[in-house]
């Protein structure tokens, strides 16, 4: 029997969207199945950074894969504005990472070192600058900043915009969405797979799971392992304010919109509680020490959301090897990496499947930890 669909997409988040968005353009018939807005969904409670620097100690390939992540953004963002209809706010006017102490300075220093002293790392240029240079280059930076680092190929993009436009784009590309379609079961049979979800069941030759902490259970019934735990996050939110900050921080970003995110907290949990005060407290004095402007402010909301992570922190990308044509897909930088989701990736699961250079990805570097 024919399926109803070439792929079958589990999660409409960042991920996920991304994926199916560029499956879709590639002519396939393409389903994608979302919990909804009930779902402890990560991609709406995101910093939004497009992001190069300190990415890929300890995984080469993965300092490597963001960097060409961040090389297709611009084509990226463009072909989104075009198919949407409005623009991202997206930039690549490089970041900076700003510290307060020169003990700070000197670590950072030290680990962007040891980034690119690692085998099989694309150099690409870090500048680490004392506080002076800061100043010179952010004015508004205060005394208390010590240092930082500035990569030029770091950016950043309004995320609620790139969230809703590549959704626009996977319909209008002939793209299948349901909402309210938690999959209950995941069957094999021949030829592809029967998927049981609370609005109906659905068949599709071959399966994406991008289902951020949903991929342990999902994964399971396809044969794949998905060692995913959720981290938390807190943001602030400012009131809008007069433009003063045109390239993002790490820990700091003025939207497109005029107001300031501030954000860099991680916490083992697993639940959305923004009742932190002192770690919100401890992101705005550190903010404020950085842009004393920004202790004049207004804080009009704060949120908290559940990043998705591996035991490493970097991506799974993997076949299931029990069940061919069933992937596995996650990563908690959905939008640094959204353009090599949609640009690189879906045209490999277009082509027929992942190559051999995303080995590096797959879930079995845990097994071999292990092992060892």
């Amino acid at each position: 029997m024919q399926n109803d669909y070439d792929f079958a997409v589990v999660g409409g988040g960042l991920v996920g969207a991304a994926v199916a968005y560029g499956l879709g353009k590639r002519g396939l018939k393409v389903l994608m199945l979302d919990e909804g807005d009930v779902a402890k969904r990560a991609s709406r409670g995101n910093f939004a950074l497009v992001w190069v620097q300190s990415k890929g100690l300890g995984m080469p390939r993965y300092a490597t894969w963001t960097r060409a992540s961040s090389d297709h953004w611009p084509g990226f963002a463009a072909e989104l504005r075009e198919v949407a209809g409005f623009d991202l706010a997206y930039r690549r006017p490089g970041g900076f990472h700003l510290v307060l102490s020169q003990d700070e300075l000197e670590r950072r220093a030290a680990s962007i070192q040891r980034l690119h002293n690692q085998d099989e790392v694309e150099p690409y240029h870090i500048e680490v600058l004392d506080g002076d240079e800061i100043r010179r280059r952010l004015p508004e930076a205060g005394p208390e900043v010590a240092g930082g680092t500035y990569c030029a190929l770091d950016g950043d993009v309004n995320s609620l915009k790139l969230f809703r436009a590549m959704h626009a784009g996977f319909v209008r590309n002939g793209g299948s969405y349901r909402n309210g379609a938690l999959v209950d079961r995941i069957e094999a049979g021949e030829g592809g797979y029967r998927l049981v979800t609370q609005d109906g069941a659905h068949t599709a030759d071959r399966v994406v799971l991008a289902a951020g902490l949903d991929n342990p259970r999902l994964g399971a019934m396809v044969g794949l392992d998905v060692p995913v735990r959720p981290l938390r996050g807190q943001v602030i939110v400012t009131e809008k304010t007069a433009p003063f900050l045109d390239m993002p921080l790490s820990t700091i970003r003025q939207t497109d919109e005029g107001g300031v995110m501030i954000g860099d907290s991680q916490e083992e949990a697993d639940d959305h509680d923004v009742m932190r005060p002192g770690i919100n407290a401890v992101m705005a004095d550190r903010a404020v020490r950085m842009f004393p402007r920004l202790g004049r402010l207004n804080v009009v909301r704060t949120w908290s959301a559940l990043r998705v992570y591996s035991r490493d922190g970097f991506p799974i990308y993997e076949e299931s090897p029990s069940h061919p044509g069933a992937y596995v897909v996650t990563c908690h930088s959905g939008v640094t990496l959204a353009a090599a989701h949609s640009q690189i990736l879906a045209g490999k699961l277009a082509d027929g499947g992942l190559t051999s250079d995303f080995d590096d990805f797959s879930a079995r570097r845990f097994h071999v930890s292990a092992a060892s």
